[in-house]
C-alpha cells in the first residue's frame, strides 16, 4: 500500500517522536501490520523506510514481535506487555456479550417467524391456477363485449341519444312527482308516531327510503345527465 503524503499541517516526525508514534500505533491497534501500512495509516508523518527501521530495531530489542511470511514482514505488539483488563471491566464485557447474544437470539426467532408467516400467506400452486383461470375468463368476457365494435357494429347515433334523454326527462319528472306525493302522505300518517314506530311501520310495509348512495346517484343523473354523454363532432 503506498504511503500517504503529508499535509502542510502535519510535520514529518524523526528520532524519538517517530519511534514513539510508530510503536505506539502498533500497540494501540494490537494487530499485525507491515511498515508500509503503518506509514500510510499515520498519514505519512513517518516515512516508509524510517518506519521499517524503527520496527526492526524495536523487534531486536524485544519490544514487538516480528513475523516473516515469504518476502512479507509483519510486526505485532507483544501480547505479554499489554495490560490485563480489570475484573470489573471484564464483567461488564461479559454482561454486554450475554445481552447481545440474547438480542441476537430474539431477532433470529422473529426473523424465522416472519419468514414462516410470509410463506403461509403466499398462495399455493392450485390457488394460482384458479386465479389465472378466473382472470382469463374475465378477459375473454371483456373481449367478447368488444367484438361487435371490432366487427363494425353501428354505434348509438346522436338522434338516438336525444330520444333517450327526452324519455329520461319524462320518466324522471314522473318519479319526482310520485316521490313528493309519497313523502306528503307518509308524513301525515306518521306525524304522531315515535321515530322507532315509524321505522317499524316502514319495515313492515316493505318501504325503502333513499340512502346516501341514492342521493349521490340522483345528483349524478340529474337534469342534463344524458346530454353530457353526447359525442362531440
Amino acid at each position: 500500500m503506498p504511503a500517504a503524503t503529508t499535509t502542510k499541517s502535519e510535520k514529518t516526525l524523526k528520532g524519538k517522536e517517530a519511534e514513539d508514534r510508530v510503536v505506539g500505533y502498533l500497540r494501540e491497534m494490537n494487530r499485525p501490520f507491515g511498515a508500509a501500512d503503518i506509514s500510510a495509516n499515520i498519514k505519512g508523518i513517518v516515512s516508509k523506510p524510517a518506519t521499517q527501521k524503527i520496527l526492526l530495531a524495536a523487534a531486536e530489542r524485544g519490544e514487538i514481535t516480528q513475523k516473516t511470511y515469504g518476502k512479507v514482514q509483519l510486526f505485532v505488539a507483544n501480547q505479554a506487555d499489554l495490560e490485563d483488563l480489570p475484573e470489573n471491566k471484564r464483567q461488564e464485557l461479559s454482561t454486554e456479550i450475554q445481552s447481545l447474544a440474547e438480542q441476537n437470539r430474539e431477532l433470529n426467532m422473529k426473523n424465522k417467524a416472519l419468514q414462516q408467516g410470509s410463506i403461509r400467506s403466499m398462495p399455493t400452486d392450485a390457488d394460482l391456477l384458479t386465479n389465472i383461470t378466473q382472470i382469463r375468463t374475465k378477459v375473454n368476457e371483456a373481449l367478447s363485449q368488444l367484438e361487435p365494435l371490432r366487427q363494425g357494429a353501428p354505434m348509438v347515433t346522436q338522434e338516438e341519444l336525444c330520444e333517450m334523454e327526452t324519455s329520461w326527462k319524462k320518466y324522471r319528472a314522473e318519479w319526482i312527482l310520485r316521490k313528493k306525493i309519497f313523502k306528503e302522505l307518509w308524513c301525515s300518517f306518521t306525524d304522531q308516531l315515535p321515530p322507532s314506530e315509524s321505522q317499524d311501520l316502514a319495515s313492515d310495509l316493505g318501504i325503502e327510503f333513499d340512502t346516501e348512495e341514492h342521493v349521490e346517484l340522483e345528483k349524478l343523473l340529474g337534469p342534463g345527465a344524458m346530454t353530457s354523454y353526447r359525442r362531440r363532432a
